[in-house]
């Protein structure tokens, strides 16, 4: 999933990082946690004359909070908080019944029958039934829906063909047995199902509402009938999400906040100087140059099971040679980048599936076992320079010489590392590059859609598996954004989807990695970490492997 933004397994993936305390009785609901949207005390259901009200920061502007639409980190995490799928991952990091009472599986592991609650229900108080699961998984399979996630169900039976075009969505792998049962059948018994099956692309959706308006359902809050524990009550664009209790909700009892207000913030020193004032007390970023002063002042920083990029467009005529991939690659000093300009810890990177991740042998993870793509120690640095220099000459712009300006496209945030690189460039290879900066929902349109020559980008494991970093780049893929296509990798990819021999996949995704590392549609910089700001009187906040932040447990200690 892309990080704005995915995941730290650090051996399991369902191992989630509790970042605070677990709800205690030092908690006090009700209690000042910023700023109530009319700064005084409002009426509260909790006795303590004022609403329960948090003021937080996940995000710019999202592109969309359409569960099927949706790519981003920041928007999944509104959407958790509004919608809930068959499964969910608990604060201690266990794939739980959500929607689901429970459920059970085939001996041989290819159907699954999920049993609804029966007071599960919708934001409007209607019954949530099986078949808005059923519509949920057949509109993202619909190629006419043109979902970038519809390959996260590929695994289950006739979704390839759909997707394809060659069977109607009807015959899509899952049925509604009754209303409250819902019934999936799949091609190849899959590890991370249950994990799909906890993945916001699959969470269910209301046909009559959805169908009504497709395009533009999310946009209103009338409209934005969810399953989840809250529900969206205003939004104000480019400024605020208020999201309220869900009175609905099964577990409602459980819940902190009566309110959450989601803040929209983009730039990064805006999102510091909130959380400083007091105005939020989680923020999702702040500036690299300000994280030395800010340690032991509310930054965390936490590993994830990711890693942050740049996307080359392979259509782009100068782009189409490996070679000047490479070099541009090669160029890059990635020690340099993470210690004196991100600053936050990560890891150069030197393959693209990140560390985390276990092999065949538990005791070794992917990455390890992995062919590396170049080194990343420091002392090999000027070797790199020396090979991407040879390169570029092979390639016919000996010294840079006839190499055309590129533009290097990111958005707010992340000038101090498209600076260093394209400086880096210049110096050691004599290319000249130029930045171009748009905001993020623009920002990500224009790169899903191809209008650029290299583009920053991030990605995090939305499971727990190679497979998610490596099926991105199949021709004609929704993630794709490298319009990258190499016919042996398809094959390779298709192999370890159609195989549930671990030893087999995990070889296959090896030989699929290793051509990723000959061709360099990509530049790995670095793995990711998460950090973000918190401040000490938040309790009960939890994050996922995936980057997705919960708010709807919290409580704050005066």
């Amino acid at each position: 999933m892309s990080k704005s933004v995915l995941k730290k397994s650090l051996v399991m993936f369902v191992a989630l990082v509790l970042l605070a305390a677990a709800l205690t009785g030092c908690g006090v609901r009700g209690g000042n946690s910023g700023k109530t949207p009319d700064n005084g005390a409002n009426p509260g259901s909790d006795g303590t004359g004022e609403d329960f009200v948090i003021d937080v920061q996940v995000g710019p502007e999202p592109e969309t909070i359409d569960p099927t639409m949706n790519t981003a980190v920041d928007g999944a995490s509104l959407i958790n908080h509004v919608f809930e799928g068959l499964m969910k991952l608990d604060k201690d990091g266990n794939i739980v019944s959500g929607a689901a009472e429970s459920y059970k599986v085939s001996t041989d592991g290819l159907v699954y029958t999920f049993k609804l609650r029966e007071d599960a229900k919708w934001s409007d108080g209607k019954d949530l039934t099986a078949d808005s699961f059923v519509y949920s998984w057949q509109r993202l399979a619909d190629p006419a829906t043109a979902s970038e996630y519809n390959y996260m169900i590929d695994m289950v039976m006739n979704a390839a063909d759909i997707m394809a075009g060659n069977k109607d969505k009807s015959e899509l792998g899952i049925k509604a047995v009754d209303s409250k049962t819902v019934e999936v059948t799949i091609n190849v018994a899959t590890p991370y199902f249950l994990e799909i099956c906890a993945f916001p692309a699959t969470y269910p959706l209301r046909e009559d509402i959805v169908s009504a308006a497709p395009d533009t359902w999310y946009q209103e809050p009338s409209t934005y009938i969810g399953n989840g524990p809250y529900v969206v009550d205003t939004w104000t664009h480019q400024s605020m999400i208020v999201m309220k209790q869900n009175p609905n909700y099964y577990g409602v009892a459980e819940l902190g906040p009566e309110t959450i207000n989601f803040h929209l913030i983009e730039d990064y020193n805006t999102i510091l100087a909130s959380f400083e004032n007091g105005e939020i007390l989680f923020g999702d970023n702040l500036p690299s140059e300000e994280i030395e002063r800010m340690t032991g002042k509310g930054l965390y920083t936490e590993g994830q099971l990711g890693n942050y990029f740049l996307c080359l467009n392979n259509e782009v005529e100068v782009l189409k040679d490996a070679k000047v991939r490479k070099a541009l690659a090669l160029a890059i000093d990635r020690n340099y980048i993470v210690k004196s300009v991100s600053k936050a810890g990560e890891q150069p990177a030197d393959t693209f599936v990140p560390t985390g991740l276990t092999d065949v042998d538990n005791t070794k993870e992917f990455h390890e076992v992995a062919k590396k793509w170049w080194s990343v120690d420091p002392a090999d640095y000027e070797a790199n320079v020396a090979e991407a220099k040879k390169l570029l000459a092979e390639a016919g712009y000996p010294d840079g010489k006839g190499f055309p300006s590129i533009e290097l496209m990111i958005n707010p945030g992340h000038e101090a590392r498209a600076e260093a690189v394209i400086y880096m460039w210049q110096q050691e290879l004599g290319i000249t590059a130029t930045i171009a900066s748009q905001d993020w929902a623009v920002f990500s349109q224009t790169r899903t859609d191809g209008n650029y020559e290299i583009a920053r980008h991030g990605w995090l494991a939305d499971y727990n598996d190679p497979i998610s970093f490596l099926d991105m780049w199949v021709t004609g893929g929704g993630t794709n954004d490298a319009q990258f296509s190499n016919a042996e990798y398809d094959k390779l990819i298709a192999q370890v989807k159609a195989s549930s021999d671990r030893e087999e996949r995990i070889k296959l995704m090896h030989q699929a990695e290793e051509i990723l590392a000959e061709e360099v549609p990509i530049i790995p910089l670095y793995f990711y970490t998460d950090l973000y700001l918190k401040s000490d009187k938040l309790e009960g906040f939890y994050s996922s492997p995936l980057g997705y932040k919960y708010f709807m447990y919290t409580s704050v200690k005066e």
